[in-house]
């Protein structure tokens, strides 16, 4: 026997000898019955790996499957590789785009214009799928010149990837090859097609949705969720990006490598402007009905500023709006709800003394002047310190909080008095045609910013908060999306390259021996694809400010 290598499996919490050189595989098939669960890659020390990783020194190994973050990820490009190959084949040179999730799936479609996709194309795609998947064929990931990665796209009519390739400077690329197809991921991908053995595909508007298993239970596939609303938004954005010619990071970086930044900043923040401008206009449509504007959102949405531009707005339209705080309506800390781990649970709606606030709402749309609770952090109770309300005929109440949207915050409310504004960051430029950027990505790196800057949070603070806060929304905020009058994307296409010097030096502090240390790593790598842009042309009134500082409005 060779010379053998200590390695501390964390799963079992027990160390063990291999030789060196011994791939995770070998390890995990060795103690694969004790781990009750299928394993897509594993965490060495505190980052993420395949599956056909060697080990050649002293490690510390964790086991992931689907339910991990990093383990949907690696099975979501694994399956959309397969989509891709299979597209290929049904469809010979027409071209295949990953746009966006929505409706718990992953928008993609055909790019020929002239190839029109029906259901019967879509069963042909998902029938060829499934031969891959039963074919159990490797993904072969190889390190190649760069420029020979971008002459091979090139033939293949891959112009986002060799764009993409171009602007980011390195000598060598791993590229991924399925059978005779090749193609480049942000991320790593499984070890074989078998791996990816639960999945759909239907036909859904003018392409198709792609759907995973369910992230609480990985035996079933994820549903379709109705998201016309959402999906129009996308839309909305993706053809602006086409207008200005950028949709992807090459885009944006060829924009800032022939210094057209600047005028990319200016428009998007007019575009910005227009659209709260037309949210106001349809409220001061209907002022005399409208008495309330409910405005939700997930973290770092950006709700904060949208409302103060709103309120300028509707300020330019004749409108005065007044605030009103839902921390003013907390319950007293021993009636609020616990969480499955004995936690307060701020974030649930029983958080919220809800009866009350709709007995305020009801007495202050009857003219009535109201007491206006308090709440202390500190104490934990309710209190009153003289403070009253009250609302005339100009006057609107602007309601921003997490449950917004919930119907229930507002039960005893007219529709007919409300108006619903969803706002978020959905990211509308992608990677490449293959590789999208999350939105979740997109605030998560606001968030740390934005937490460093005004709550002196490091990076480790805010990505340990971050899953749950995510499983927050997921509960709270996303299921009443479709219920507004109109959603509103936050999202500027240049605020990456802005909020990466910001993000970088803030990541780099999370150290290896941190779990935390592999989410840092990989967004370092994302902050790799863009070129810096510098944040002087932001106006004081962008809603980046509310991230990166340098404000003229109030927080």
């Amino acid at each position: 026997m060779g010379q053998l290598v200590s390695i501390y499996i964390e799963d079992l919490d027990e160390k063990r000898s291999y030789p060196v050189g011994t791939s995770l595989q070998i390890i995990l098939n060795e103690i694969s019955p004790l781990l009750n669960t299928k394993v897509l890659g594993a965490m060495v020390n505190n980052k993420l790996k395949e599956l056909t990783y060697e080990i050649y020194k002293p490690k510390k190994i964790k086991f992931i499957d689907y339910k991990h973050p990093a383990g949907k990820r690696m099975y979501m490009r694994s399956l959309t590789f397969i989509l891709y190959k299979a597209v290929q084949e049904v469809y010979p040179n027409v071209g295949f785009r990953v746009e966006h999730s929505i409706s718990n799936g992953l928008y993609c479609r055909i790019k020929d214009k002239n190839t029109i996709l029906t259901q019967e194309g879509v069963d042909k795609i998902k029938q060829k799928m499934l031969e891959l998947v039963k074919a159990n064929i490797p993904f072969e990931r190889n390190e190649i010149e760069t420029e020979t990665a971008i002459e091979l796209f090139e033939s293949q009519g891959l112009n986002e990837k060799t764009k993409l390739l171009r602007t980011r400077g390195n000598l060598y690329t791993s590229v991924y090859k399925l059978d005779n197809t090749v193609d480049y991921f942000y991320g790593f991908l499984l070890p074989c097609t078998g791996l990816v053995d639960l999945f759909d595909l239907k036909h859904y508007y003018n392409g198709m949705l792609l759907l995973a298993p369910d992230k609480k239970d990985p035996s079933v596939v994820e549903p379709i969720l109705e998201q016309e609303k959402m999906l129009k938004i996308f839309s909305e954005y993706k053809r602006w990006g086409k207008i200005l010619g950028i949709s992807n990071i090459g885009d944006l970086n060829r924009s800032v490598e022939e210094n057209n930044i600047s005028e990319l900043i200016k428009i998007y923040e007019a575009m910005h402007e227009k659209k709260i401008s037309q949210i106001a206009d349809r409220i001061r449509k209907k002022y005399k009905k409208i008495k309330i504007i409910l405005i939700a959102g997930p973290s770092s949405s950006g709700k904060t500023t949208f409302g103060k531009r709103l309120a300028i707005q509707l300020k330019v339209s004749g409108i005065k709006p007044l605030n009103l705080s839902l921390d003013n309506y907390f319950v007293d800390r021993k009636l609020t709800p616990l969480d499955e781990n004995g936690e307060y649970d701020f974030e649930s709606i029983e958080a919220l003394d809800v009866k009350l606030f709709n007995e305020n709402l009801l007495d202050l749309l009857e003219g009535k002047e109201i007491d206006l609770p308090k709440f202390s952090f500190e104490t934990g109770q309710r209190y009153y310190d003289g403070e009253k309300l009250k609302i005339n005929g100009k006057n609107v109440l602007v309601i921003e909080g997490i449950h917004a949207l919930n119907p229930k915050l507002t039960s005893l409310i007219s529709d007919e008095v409300k108006f619903k504004i969803y706002i978020s960051a959905l990211t509308s430029i992608s990677i490449d045609g293959h590789n999208r950027v999350h939105s979740t990505d997109n605030r998560l790196i606001r968030r740390i910013v934005r937490d460093h800057r005004y709550r002196n949070y490091s990076a480790l603070d805010t990505i340990k908060r971050w899953q749950s806060v995510r499983r927050g929304e997921e509960k709270n905020i996303f299921p009443f999306q479709e219920n507004a009058d109109v959603m509103f994307n936050s999202a500027l296409p240049y605020e990456l390259g802005v909020l990466k010097s910001h993000a970088e030096p803030i990541l780099k502090e999370i150290q290896p021996n941190q779990a935390e240390f592999s989410e840092a790593n990989r967004l370092l790598k994302f902050f790799s694809y863009f070129l810096p842009i510098p944040d002087g042309e932001i106006p004081p009134t962008s809603l980046m400010r509310e991230f990166l500082g340098g404000s003229t409005f109030d927080y």
